[in-house]
Parts: structure tokens; C-alpha cells; sequence
């Protein structure tokens, strides 16, 4: 246990592992959800091919903070891939490990 009193402890761990002087964060720029920017582009369960990419390479659904999609959209994929495994249209697994 550190003996020293808190706002030591606090100012000796703000500057481990801190950046250059004049040196910049980088900001990712915000996803935006790819449903709702394009309204022409619909989800279904049939077509395999536009549910890969939300999909890992092991099999995986990936998560809304990785996709991008929004709540709405993301529940909407998901039972469209819960529904294409049932029915064998896209693997539960990847085939080879």
C-alpha cells in the first residue's frame, strides 16, 4: 500500500506514460449507422452476403460499438443472423479453427 498521501499518488500517475509537449490526441470520427444514412438499404436474412460484415471471422455477431450501426438497426441484424444460422444460410462456426 502507498503510504504517501492521494494527491501525490495522483500527480506521479498523471505523468507516467504522457505524451510530448505540443503533442495531440487523435479523435476517431463518430460511425454513423449505415441503415439509417441510406433508408434504400434493407436488412434481410437472405441475402448472406450483406450480413458478413457484421459478422467476426469466427462466426461472431460483432458489437454496435465496432459496426457502427445504431440500437435500432443492430437488433435488427442480429435476429437476421440468428435467423440465417437457423436456417443454414451462414455458418454458427468457422469451419476451420
Amino acid at each position: 500500500m502507498d503510504r504517501r498521501p492521494q494527491t501525490e499518488r495522483r500527480e506521479r500517475n498523471s505523468n507516467e506514460g504522457s505524451r510530448p509537449e505540443g503533442a495531440r490526441r487523435s479523435f476517431q470520427k463518430k460511425k454513423v449507422c449505415r441503415f439509417c444514412k441510406n433508408p434504400e438499404v434493407t436488412i434481410d436474412y437472405k441475402d448472406a452476403k450483406a450480413l458478413r460484415p457484421y459478422i467476426t471471422e469466427r462466426g461472431r455477431i460483432m458489437p454496435r460499438r465496432i459496426s457502427g450501426t445504431c440500437a435500432k438497426h443492430q437488433r435488427v441484424v442480429c435476429a437476421a443472423i440468428k435467423r440465417a444460422r437457423n436456417l443454414a444460410i451462414i455458418p454458427f462456426t468457422a469451419t476451420s479453427i
